[in-house]
């Protein structure tokens, strides 16, 4: 079995791009990186990634949140939201999803690999 297959759901393309080089950095393997609610749900039609790290705050309407509770009704694949948002609502509406894990920004390379590794675990 190869790295991980992590999509990155990252509305920044700056940020996009330095959490793919920190998940290449780590050994994990990128699947795709999307920025919306359409490319989400496109990247994952065509392959299934091994975890989602989503962003809450997206382009469009939709935010992380609704997107992963969309996405947890069809698919079976572990989300950790990775996010500066941690006022009250917002944690409260996580909590109702039950995602793998949560990685507040800013992060350090252990806080993204240990996340991202708990969570494909308990995937297994």
């Amino acid at each position: 079995m190869g790295p991980a297959k992590i999509l990155i759901v990252e509305d920044d393309p700056i940020i996009a791009s330095l959490i793919e080089l920190r998940l290449i950095t780590l050994g994990y393997s990128v699947s795709g990186k999307a920025k919306n609610e359409t490319e989400t749900l496109g990247a994952i039609a065509t392959e299934v990634p091994d975890l989602i790290l989503m962003d809450i705050t997206l382009e469009g309407e939709t935010d992380g949140i609704t997107l992963t509770k969309k996405i947890l009704r069809e698919k079976k694949v572990p989300v950790v939201f990775l996010t500066g948002h941690t006022d009250d609502d917002t944690i409260a509406r996580v909590k109702e999803v039950g995602p793998s894990g949560f990685i507040i920004k800013p992060f350090n390379d252990r806080d993204l690999r240990v996340s991202v590794e708990l969570a494909i675990t308990r995937r297994g």
